[in-house]
C-alpha cells in the first residue's frame, strides 16, 4: 500500500467511527484508538502535503480565522414557515391545500428544533459551502466554522445526486450547554442564556478552533435541488441518513390530519425529555410532487406549517410606557417591563401595538402583567393581574404630540395607528427611512448600521437617503467609535451600493405598500423608475396583484417634490434606476398579457426554468385554474381534476416541448 493510499484508508476509517459516534450514537472503538489513527494521520499529512483535502478529518479541529464572513446568495431561497397556534389553524390549511392539488393528501410531521438554520452545499458528494439562513435570500459563509461540527458529514456515502443543498438547525444540547456554563461559571464568567442564542452565535465566532470546543450538532431535514430523483419528503429523510447525515428519527408519517394531531399531542408531552430545545410540529405535505403543485407564498412554503406548542407564559410588572417613532410616523407603544426570564432569554420590553389594544387591556403603569412570546419570539402582554392592581393607578392616556419633533399626531378614520405627520422633519422617521434603504433586502451596504445613520442624521450630516452618496471619509472620522479603516469601509460600502439591481433599490426607497414582492412586479412591469413614476392609478391597478391602495400610495409617493429630487439625485450618483440592458435582452412580451398555471412532472426543463421562462417571457403565473386562465402546461402526473376543470373552462392544455414552441 502507498503512502497515498495510506492516506485515504485513515481518512475513510475515521469518517466512519465519526459517523458511528456522532451520528448514531454507536462507537465501535475506544477514544484512545481513534485519537491514535487521527494523530497517524496527521503526521501523514504534514510529511505529504501533496495529498491534501479540504475535507480531511484532521481538519474538525479547526484553526482557521474568519474576519469577515462573505455574504452568498441562496441558490434556492430559505423560506420562512407559516405558524399555526390550534387545531383549527391547522383545519383551515388543510381545506386550503386541497382545493390546490388532486388525490390523497399524506403529511410527514417532524419535530421544530429551536436553533440556527443553516444550508449545507454538496458537489460530488463532498461538502463545499455552508451558509446562515439570514434574510432568506442570503446569508453568511459558515463553511470553516460548520466543518468543525463533527456530525456535519464532510464526504458523503451511497447514491447521493451530484450536486444539493440540505437544511437544517445548528442546536446545542441541553448536556453540553450545562457543562458550557458550569465552566464559564467556575471562571468567574457569566453563563450563556440558553442553548438557540449560543448556537447562533458560535457559527460566526471568528477562530473555527473556538467553534470546535463546542458540542454543536447539525440536525438536517430538508433536501433541496434539481431531478433529485426523490418522491415523498419522508423518503428524503431516509435518503439523507443512508448518505451519512444527522436526521432525527421523531418523524412519522401520517396518513390523515386526526394522525397529525396525534403526533401533536403525543411530542407536547414528551417534548421535555428531548435532549434539544423544540418548540413545536413542522407537518409538511409529503408528496413532493404536491409541494410543486402548491408552491409558494411571497414568505413561505404553502404546502408546509409550523404548530407552536402553547408559550411560556411569565408576569412582572409595568414600569412605563415609551413611544416609538417609525418611518412612517406610525406611533407604537412600548411597555418597558420588570426584567424577567421568559422562554431562556431576559425580556424588558414587549410590544402594545396601538392606543385600542392598551385600552382593550385596561393596561396601566405599575400593573402587573401577563408576558407571552408571541410565536417564540416577539414577547407580547396578553392581560393585566387586576387582582394586584394599585389603589393608585391611573387610566393611560395616549400621547397626543410626537416624542420625538412634538408634532401633534392624527389617526386617519379605519386605522388603528396614530402617526406623525411631520414626515421630512421628524429625525426619527428620516433615520427609519434610511434605515430601511440601507437594510440587508434593499442596498444592503457594508460598513454601515442602524446606530451609525443615527449618527449622521444628528450630526447634521445626511438628512435623505441620496445624501448618503455624499459623504467622505473625512467627514464620517469624527463620528462616535469610528476610526479611519471604518470610515473607509462606510464610504466604500456606500459606493459599492451602486450596484445593486433595480427591484431592490425601488424597495429600498420606501414607498408605503410596495414590499419586496410588489418592488420586483413593479420593476418587471415598468423597468424603469421613470415609467413608474408617471403611470396613472389606473394604469398601476393594471398590474398584476397591484391594488388600488397600494397604486394611489405610488401617486402619492411620487407627487412629493421632495421624494423626486432625491430620485434625480440619485440617478446622478449612478445608483441603478432601471433594468440593466443584459438582464432586459433575456425578457420578451412573447406572453404578455397570459396567464398559465402549470401542473405535472417535467422531463426536459425543470418546473423552476419553465416558471422563470413563463415570467422572463411577460407571462403571468397562476397557482389555481379559472376562467382567467390562459393556458396550462402540464406534464407527467397533472391531476384529473384540473384536467376536467380546464375542459369546463375550455382551456387549452400544452405540453412542455408546445409551450417551448411559443417562446421561440
Amino acid at each position: 500500500m502507498n503512502i497515498e493510499q495510506q492516506i485515504n484508508k485513515l481518512r475513510e476509517e475515521l469518517r466512519t467511527h465519526n459517523h458511528n459516534y456522532y451520528v448514531l450514537d454507536n462507537p465501535i472503538i475506544s477514544d484512545f484508538n481513534f485519537d491514535t489513527k487521527l494523530k497517524d494521520l496527521q503526521s501523514l499529512e504534514e510529511q505529504y502535503p501533496e495529498f491534501y483535502d479540504a475535507n480531511s478529518p484532521t481538519l474538525r479541529v479547526g484553526g482557521e480565522i474568519t474576519k469577515n464572513f462573505k455574504t452568498v446568495v441562496h441558490e434556492y431561497r430559505m423560506y420562512s414557515l407559516d405558524n399555526s397556534y390550534s387545531k383549527d389553524d391547522l383545519l383551515d390549511w388543510e381545506t386550503r391545500i386541497k382545493k390546490l392539488v388532486d388525490g390523497e393528501i399524506q403529511y410527514t410531521c417532524e419535530l421544530k428544533y429551536d436553533g440556527a438554520s443553516i444550508s449545507l452545499t454538496y458537489e460530488n458528494g463532498n461538502l463545499i459551502r455552508a451558509v446562515t439562513r439570514g434574510d432568506g435570500v442570503q446569508g453568511d459563509e459558515v463553511t470553516a466554522n460548520i466543518k468543525t461540527i463533527k456530525s456535519v458529514p464532510l464526504k458523503l456515502k451511497g447514491d447521493y445526486p451530484p450536486k444539493f443543498d440540505i437544511r437544517g438547525e445548528i442546536v446545542l444540547p441541553f448536556e453540553g450547554f450545562n457543562k458550557m456554563n458550569e465552566e464559564r461559571i467556575e471562571i468567574g464568567e457569566e453563563p450563556y442564556r440558553n442553548p438557540r442564542n449560543t448556537a447562533s452565535g458560535s457559527l460566526k465566532l471568528q477562530d473555527s478552533s473556538e467553534v470546535a470546543k463546542r458540542p454543536l450538532e447539525c440536525l438536517l431535514y430538508n433536501i433541496i435541488g434539481e431531478r433529485l430523483a426523490i418522491e415523498t419528503q419522508f423518503k428524503s429523510l431516509d435518503k439523507a441518513r443512508s448518505w451519512g447525515f444527522k436526521v432525527p428519527k421523531a418523524a412519522q408519517l401520517a396518513n390523515s390530519i386526526e394522525e397529525v394531531f396525534e403526533f401533536i399531542n403525543y411530542w407536547d408531552v414528551k417534548r421535555n425529555d428531548l435532549p434539544y430545545e423544540t418548540d413545536g410540529v413542522v407537518i409538511k405535505v409529503n408528496s413532493l410532487f404536491q409541494q410543486d403543485e402548491l408552491g409558494y407564498t411571497a414568505k413561505a412554503p404553502r404546502w408546509a406549517m409550523a404548530y407552536k406548542f402553547k408559550a411560556e407564559q411569565v408576569s412582572t410588572v409595568l414600569n412605563s410606557i415609551s413611544y416609538q417613532v417609525g418611518r412612517t410616523g406610525a406611533i407604537t407603544p412600548v411597555a418597558n417591563l420588570e426584567p424577567v426570564e421568559l422562554a431562556g432569554t431576559i425580556v424588558k420590553r414587549a410590544s402594545l401595538h396601538n392606543a385600542d389594544q392598551i385600552e382593550k387591556l385596561d393596561i396601566r403603569v405599575g400593573d402587573t402583567v401577563f408576558v407571552e412570546k408571541g410565536g417564540e419570539i416577539i414577547p407580547k402582554i396578553i392581560s393585566v393581574d387586576i387582582n394586584k392592581r394599585l389603589e393608585t393607578s391611573q387610566v393611560t392616556k395616549y400621547i397626543t404630540h410626537c416624542p420625538e419633533c412634538m408634532t401633534e399626531l392624527v389617526r386617519q378614520e379605519g386605522d388603528a395607528k396614530h402617526y406623525c405627520p411631520n414626515f421630512y422633519g421628524c429625525k426619527l422617521q428620516i433615520i427609519g427611512r434610511i434605515q430601511h434603504f440601507i437594510s440587508r433586502k434593499a442596498m444592503d451596504i457594508e460598513g454601515l448600521g442602524g446606530e451609525t445613520v443615527a449618527l449622521l442624521v444628528y450630526a447634521g450630516l445626511i438628512l435623505d437617503y441620496a445624501d448618503l452618496y455624499e459623504l467622505t471619509k473625512e467627514q464620517v472620522i469624527p463620528l462616535e467609535r469610528m476610526a479611519e479603516k471604518s470610515a473607509e469601509n462606510l464610504v466604500n460600502g456606500i459606493k459599492v451600493s451602486k450596484q445593486i439591481p433595480f427591484e431592490r433599490v425601488l424597495y429600498a426607497i420606501g414607498v408605503r405598500y410596495v414590499g419586496e414582492t410588489v418592488a420586483k412586479k413593479l420593476a418587471k412591469h415598468y423597468k424603469s423608475i421613470d415609467k413608474l413614476s408617471n403611470a396613472s392609478i389606473e394604469e398601476l391597478i393594471n398590474v398584476d396583484e397591484i391594488g388600488v391602495k397600494i397604486a394611489e400610495s405610488i401617486h402619492l409617493y411620487f407627487d412629493s417634490e421632495k421624494n423626486n429630487i432625491a430620485i434625480e439625485r440619485l440617478k446622478r450618483f449612478g445608483v441603478q434606476l432601471k433594468i440593466s440592458a443584459d438582464k432586459l435582452a433575456n425578457q420578451t412580451e412573447k406572453l404578455k398579457n397570459l396567464s398559465f398555471v402549470v401542473s405535472g412532472v417535467f422531463h426536459s426543463i425543470s418546473r423552476n426554468e419553465l416558471k422563470k421562462l413563463i415570467e422572463d417571457n411577460g407571462g403571468k403565473l397562476s397557482g389555481s385554474i379559472s376562467s382567467k386562465t390562459s393556458y396550462i402546461v402540464a406534464g407527467d402526473k397533472m391531476g384529473p381534476s384540473k384536467k376536467i376543470k380546464a375542459e369546463q373552462l375550455n382551456i387549452s392544455i400544452l405540453t412542455e416541448d408546445e409551450f417551448l414552441k411559443l417562446i421561440i
